[in-house]
């Protein structure tokens, strides 16, 4: 699965792939935070998403993690909460008993400039962590689902609406497969779309059969650029001062086939 993102380009980078796209808020990115954006976390990212009362592209800030909307009280459900930060791209239009089937038209898409996945090396005791991004492009959209929530805010009472998305993960390609090669999700990875595919994903007109297809798709591993890079999920300072998504060459590191 994934749980670790890097988003780092100017928000007038959308802009140039969607021209007409709509802004629902003033927004301020703060580069340092979203350098690696934590899954478990549950924060909040720029979303684009088709508003239901003008049926345009818009852009709104939404927490990563799905509450479903028949979600009352948010105490209860937050251990839960964990397990809806992906979805699986095959029970989507195939399971009519998930919650994914229910919102599989509240499609969104996640804007990023790379993501982070862990690699277990045999004999090793820590995993080793990979930078990967689409090549050729500064900026990609990976698909994702949202959902709209009405629940009480927990300062003031109020009934809020909570908008949250999930990101679409697949069977990875034979690159992933080697970076993400241990737990219970292993040979999982994000449903990486070339931009015309991102595109399609968010037009109200999709068939079923067309967004079968879009689930289906697999990116080739040579459209993949990844390294390794220091240790992510620590507070630990990289010994030679670097960005986190920088690379980092890991002493006796077996090479990727």
């Amino acid at each position: 699965m994934c749980y670790d993102l890097s988003f780092l380009a100017k928000l007038t980078a959308i802009l140039e792939q969607f021209p007409a796209i709509k802004f629902d808020e003033q927004l301020q990115i703060n580069y340092d935070a979203t350098m690696h954006i934590v899954g478990h976390s549950f924060g909040e990212h720029p979303i684009i998403y088709q508003n239901r009362e003008d049926q345009l592209l818009h852009v709104k800030l939404m927490e990563w993690g799905c509450i479903p909307f028949y979600i009352k009280d948010e105490k209860a459900f937050l251990k839960q909460r964990s397990n809806m930060l992906n979805a699986r791209s095959e029970r989507i239009l195939s399971d009519a008993a998930s919650y994914w089937f229910k919102i599989r038209n509240r499609r969104c898409l996640i804007p990023v400039t790379g993501i982070f996945e862990h690699r277990k090396i045999e004999k090793w005791t820590k995993k080793v962590p990979y930078f990967i991004h689409q090549k050729n492009t500064e900026l990609f959209f990976l698909p994702g689902l949202y959902s709209v929530a009405e629940l009480p805010n927990q300062e003031t009472g109020e009934i809020e609406k909570r908008w949250t998305y999930t990101l679409i993960t697949r069977s990875a390609n034979d690159l992933m497969k080697q970076i993400h090669n241990e737990g219970d999700n292993k040979w999982r990875m994000p449903l990486f779309l070339p931009n015309q595919l991102a595109k399609e994903w968010v037009k109200s007109d999709l068939t079923t059969e067309s967004m079968q297809a879009i689930l289906n798709y697999e990116l080739p591993e040579a459209e993949l650029e990844c390294w390794p890079v220091f240790t992510i999920r620590s507070s630990k300072e990289r010994p030679d001062g670097k960005q986190k998504i920088e690379p980092y060459v890991w002493e006796n590191l077996p090479p990727l086939d």
